[in-house]
């Protein structure tokens, strides 16, 4: 068995593509990318650009950045398959916040600082099965979060 991931695990790193990611992937975070690109469609179509998805820095990770004129959008996607407990943009809280906060700002130092309007939004995919039931778009869900500033 052992013997069988290690050449599973060359093959991958060799010939990257070649074996489907999304099956090897757990049901959650297959989930989690199948809302990603639901709500990026769901954006699009209501006239947003979408620059770049799933950005990373070493201060956090931004699902969506888009435009919407001349706004700077950053989007946190919460993709669920109830809302028996809580909403999907309930745990976006502080420390998410945090996170995504600093995230935009190592994105906006890597665009060199430009002056510019932007604004934090949440997405909220639900899903049943494999399929999308209801999309919610929040914009300006939240604020930069405290300490920062921009600008």
């Amino acid at each position: 068995m052992k013997g069988r991931n290690w050449i599973s695990s060359l093959f991958r790193r060799l010939w990257p593509g070649r074996i489907h990611a999304s099956r090897s992937l757990p049901a959650h975070l297959r989930r989690g990318a199948a809302g990603e690109a639901a709500a990026r469609e769901y954006l699009e179509q209501r006239g947003f650009r979408c620059l770049t998805t799933n950005y990373r820095s070493r201060r956090g990770e931004i699902d969506l950045i888009c435009r919407e004129g001349i706004c700077l959008v950053f989007v946190e996607v919460k993709t669920r398959s109830s809302e028996d407990w809580n909403r999907p943009a309930a745990a976006v809280n502080w420390a998410k916040q945090r996170r995504i906060s600093r995230a935009a700002l190592d994105y906006l130092k890597d665009l060199g600082q430009p002056r510019i309007v932007f604004r934090f939004d949440i997405v909220e995919v639900l899903m049943s099965g494999d399929q999308v039931r209801t999309i919610r778009h929040l914009p300006n869900a939240f604020l930069l979060a405290k300490p920062y500033r921009y600008g």
